[in-house]
């Protein structure tokens, strides 16, 4: 995991994705689900379509998200005020 938080921390999207699935599987680091939808977003944020997938499963699971981020994100009219 060394070497990939290297490369993530240099923005590498793919290495950010691999990162996140180490934290989250807690493989070679200790098992954070925070830093794994951490590196996730980092990674889809730059367009990486398996980072946006597993970021969706993070906030449809509730893992390494905030509840209410998490419910913002999965029901965004309700979060606006709309019934």
């Amino acid at each position: 995991a060394r070497y990939y938080r290297l490369a993530a921390d240099q923005g590498i999207a793919h290495a950010q994705v691999i990162l996140g699935v180490c934290y989250h599987e807690g493989r070679g680091v200790l098992q954070d689900y925070a830093l794994a939808a951490r590196y996730q977003r980092l990674a889809a944020d730059q367009g990486f379509a398996e980072a946006q997938c597993r970021l969706g499963m993070c906030y449809s699971i509730g893992q390494g998200v905030a509840f209410g981020e998490a419910a913002r994100v999965l029901r965004p009219e309700r979060s606006a005020g709309a019934v």
